[in-house]
This record gives structure tokens, sequence and C-alpha cells, in this order.
């Protein structure tokens, strides 16, 4: 008895000092990461204003030749410093942080190394979002910001100098953006500066100092743009990455257990079962929509037919962001009454029309205030179809009519990005608010339109749900099309084709689609990756959990650890007790 409590008293000193030793370990790795985002703030103050760190306001990074061996400088030291500690002496937080920050690091060595995305993608350059930003949130005086503003706006001749040092063999597509996003953001300083101006109290020789900058910027942004289009590149490099270089940014921006072609797979298999389900739901409701109509035998024709006839039942162009305002409180209200997740009342969300900086890419997105500005607004930003042709305008609003507009709400707003991103904000780790990962962020947005209607929204109606499949077969696609266009070199006809006689969508979205996926890469692979792990996890978790599983919990709990990958918050929710 005696050996063996002698036994039990080395055991207990052992795990005492473990626990004291990961303490220290805790201790001293959030002491780097306090020093480390310092760092970094410093060396992208555009960021850090982002995120509603305002100290470098006035600091416009030139991206020069200096610059790039001060950011390899800074991704050398930091490396070296973090591989000074132990990772399984960490905390579970911890060990998120840690990876990010491991992340960051290496996605951002590779990126300077070997995509070199700031060599062909000239639009990369663009200061008009900073700019706006700084004029459009309250987070200090206006005075305050416009001195700020005026600061920033010195370095912006140099920086346009910089950015055309650096362009080596633009793509086309992405030198297109760029001369439209440039030209686009000069409203930032031809409109929304003047506004600010008149309502501020900065003297006259303040205001006058101000505008000559301005107007500075303003020469430099329009030569750039005007650069760009004489630019002779008589062999412009292909906006498509290739495999390899897709393979490890997917990697990177993912951060998943499943590689780029294992997602691509899964994606496929998906997309036929959405097919089954879709002509399932055609099949019982075509004679309500359809009448005496003939059922075609082509199951394609069969649901395309019947979605077509659906999607008439649209909104008008000039009510577009109203409408869209009118649905925020219904949803608000249904994830109250069903007890889905718990809403902040004090976050405002405030629906805008897209900033012309902005626009080209997508049609509706959330622009959210960083952790350091945490009572900031959120801006659920609609696009305009302002001078659209009649055509193109009904186009779009088909896609986007009364069922898919609502399911869009639910993943834009309430209780996707919006919500998601308050819980991001009010994670105890700024690790894991600042390297948000995109995959869970768009993950969760596609889940809840899924859980939405689990859960009776939409009063379980059939066309709500062939909606609901369409719109997730549009995620779904997102994945092949991406995939396919970078890795197996998809033309554009085999892209609408798979866009419009496969996922059922309008041309104007699907020619919106193939826009975006030459200007982007890996991104559109975010939304079915993450969706598809957030399902498992839930499925892995009610399995685990049994009766006393809570689906209110499981939200809360999983987005009590802010945007970090899902594949790592898997792991802490699987191992809890």
């Amino acid at each position: 008895m005696k050996k063996y409590g002698a036994f039990i008293l080395i055991i207990s000193c052992v795990l005492t000092a473990c626990q004291e030793k990961k303490v220290n370990a805790d201790a001293e790795f959030d002491k780097y990461k306090e020093g480390f985002v310092l760092r970094l703030w410093e060396m992208n103050p555009g960021w850090a204003s982002g995120m509603g760190y305002h100290k470098f306001d006035s600091v416009l990074v030139v991206p020069n030749d200096a610059r790039k061996e001060k950011e390899k400088q800074f991704i050398q030291k930091e490396s070296f410093q973090l591989i000074e500690f132990k990772i399984e002496e960490l905390s579970d937080a911890n060990k998120i942080d840690y990876k990010l920050i491991k992340n960051y690091l290496n996605g951002s060595g590779w990126e300077q190394n070997s995509l070199k995305s700031g060599e062909w993608n000239p639009s990369n350059y663009n200061v008009c979002g900073g700019f706006a930003e700084m004029l459009a949130n309250n987070y200090a005086p206006l005075d305050e910001r416009l001195r700020n503003f005026s600061l920033r706006l010195r370095n912006v001749p140099a920086y346009y100098k910089a950015a055309k040092a650096n362009i080596k063999n633009p793509t086309k597509e992405h030198t297109q953006l760029a001369i439209e996003q440039n030209r686009g953001g000069l409203s930032v300083f031809t409109s929304d500066l003047p506004a600010s101006l008149e309502k501020s109290k900065l003297s006259a020789e303040e205001k006058a100092e101000l505008i000559k900058r301005s107007e500075a910027a303003q020469k430099a942004i329009s030569d750039y743009a005007s650069w760009l289009e004489k630019l002779s590149n008589p062999n412009p490099r292909s906006f498509r990455l290739g495999s390899v270089l897709y393979a490890k940014k997917f990697e990177f921006d993912i951060q998943s257990n499943n590689s780029a072609k294992e997602i691509y797979q899964s994606a496929l298999t998906h997309k036929k079962e959405l097919h089954q389900k879709m002509v399932k739901i055609s099949k019982q409701i075509w004679d309500k929509h359809m009448g005496q109509k003939p059922m075609p035998k082509d199951e394609y024709q069969l649901v395309k037919q019947l979605i077509d006839q659906i999607s008439l039942q649209h909104t008008q162009p000039e009510n577009f962001q109203k409408d869209i305002e009118k649905q925020i409180p219904e949803l608000e209200k249904f994830v109250k009454t069903k007890n889905l997740i718990y809403l902040d009342p004090k976050k405002p969300l405030v629906v805008r029309r897209e900033p012309d900086y902005m626009a080209g890419v997508a049609g509706a997105s959330i622009s959210a205030p960083g952790p350091y500005d945490k009572g900031g607004n959120t801006y659920y930003n609609v696009g305009s179809m302002n001078g659209w042709p009649v055509e193109k305008s009904e186009s779009y609003l088909r896609e986007y009519n009364d069922y898919v507009l609502q399911i869009l709400n639910i993943h834009e707003a309430v209780p996707g990005h919006y919500t998601q991103l308050v819980y991001s904000n009010n994670s105890p780790s700024i690790i894991k608010s600042i390297f948000g990962n995109g995959a869970m962020v768009e993950g969760w947005a596609v889940y809840t339109e899924l859980m939405m209607l689990e859960n009776g929204y939409g009063n379980n109606s059939p066309e709500m749900w062939l909606m609901y499949y369409k719109w997730n077969l549009r995620t779904t696609c997102n994945t092949i099309l991406d995939y396919s266009i970078h890795n197996l070199n998809f033309t554009k006809e085999q892209a609408l084709n798979l866009l419009v006689n496969e996922a059922y969508q309008q041309q104007a979205e699907a020619e919106g689609k193939w826009k975006r996926a030459t200007l982007s890469q890996v991104q559109l692979c975010s939304y079915f990756a993450g969706f598809t792990e957030i399902c498992n996890l839930r499925k892995e978790l009610m399995k685990k959990q049994g009766k006393a599983f809570d689906l209110k919990a499981f939200h809360e709990k999983f987005l009590s650890y802010g945007s970090a990958p899902v594949r790592d918050i898997r792991e802490l929710m699987l191992s809890a007790k």
C-alpha cells in the first residue's frame, strides 16, 4: 500500500509539473502573440486599419523593392521566433493560434517567392478602399480622420510608381479589373471627400493642403489606369494558376484535411445527389406550376423548365435593396423563435449600395468591423443594377427570385456571415480574428442555409427546398468550376454549360461567375469545403452526444473559437468531455 501511495504521489507531481509547464508556455506564447500582432500592424498599416487598429492610419506603404526586402526579413525573423515554442506544450486555443501564425508566415513566403501575384495582377494595387473606409467609419472624430487621410495621401504617387515597376506580363482579366476598380474608386476623392470636408472644422490651410494632395492622388490613380490601358503586352500571362500553384494555394487558404482534388471529387458526387433530389421535387409539383404542359422526359429539362417558371416570381430593380432590408427582421425573428443561436441586438447591420471601388466581382457581400472596432457598423453591400440593359436586369432578378433572395439573406446576414463575424470579433483570440479562415467563414454561411430550412424556414414548401437545392448546387459547382478552370483548362463554353445547363443558373449569373473565376483562385472552393466539414462535424457530435446534443449549444460553441479552420475546431470539439 505504501508503494502504491508513493506511485500515486509521483504521478500527481508529474501531472502538476506538466500543468505548470503548460501554463508557463502559454504565458510566454501569449506575450509573443501580443508583440507579433503589433509588429504585423506596423508592417501592414492598411490591414491594421481594416481590423480597427488605427495607430498607423496616416501611413500608406509603397510596394517597392525596399518593402519586399522588409517583408522577407519579417517572415524570417517571426518564423525563427515561432519555432522556439513547442506546440505540444500549449493550450488547445494556443495550438490553433500557433498553426494560424505558421500558416500565415509560410503562405506569405510562398506568395513572395512562388505565386508573385504582384507581378501579374494589377488589381492588387488600389488605394481607394482604404481611403473610403476612413471617411465612412466613425471610429474617430471627423477632423482626426481627415488629418490622417491627408498624411496618407502623400505616398499615393509613389505607390502607383512602384506598382508600375512591379508589373510584369499581367493577365488581361486582372488588368481590366484594375482599370475599372481604380477609376471607380476615384469617386472617393471627387464625391465622398468634398462632402466630408464640408462637415469638418479643419482650418482653411489644412483643407487647401488636403485638396492639393487629393488632386495629386487622383492624377496618379488616373495615370495608372491609363498606363494599364496602353501597356503593350502581346503575350499576357494566363489567369489560370495551373495544378502546382493551385494545390499549394488551396493548402494555405483552405487549411483542410482534404486536398484540392479530394474536395473536387466530393463536389462531383454531391452534385449528382442534388440532381436526384431536385428531380423528385420537380415531378411532385410540376402540374401545380406548369398546368397541362407535358413533363419532359429529359430530367435536366424537367428541372430547368420548372425552375425557370418559378423564377418569374421576383422583385424589381428599384426594390431590390429595399426587399433585402425588409427580410432581415423576419430572419432575426425566426432564429429567436426557434432558439437556434443568440443574436446580439447591440451589433448594427446596415444594408447599403455596394461602393464603386468594390464593384466587378460579387453582387452581394458583407463588410464587418475589425476586432478593434467591435462597435462599428457591419455593412451588407448590395450590387446596383443602375444602367443595366433590361434583359440583363431581368436575368439577374430571376436568379435572385423571391425564394433565392431569402436564402441569399440567410447566407450574407442572419444567421450567416453577419452573425458569425459578430461572434468572431468577440473571440478572446485576436489571432483567430485577423487570420480568419475563409472556408470556415463561407462554410458557416452555407451551412446556415440548410440549417434554417431543416428547422422549418419557408414552411417546408417544396418550392423553397427546390430553390435551396439549386442554390446549394451553385455552391457545389463553384468548386467544380474553380478546380476545372485552373487545373483542367476549362473553357468559357464548358463553364457556361456547367452553370446554365447543369446548375440551372441564369445567363447573367453564369457570365458573372465565369468572370469571378478568372479573377480569383481557390476562394470559390471555400464554400463547399467548409460546408462539408461543418456538416460532417455536426454528424460526428450528434453520434457522440446522442440525446444530449443541443443545436443551439453546438452553434455557439462552434462560433466561440473565432474564424479558425474547421479542422482545428473539429479536433477541439470532439476531444471535449
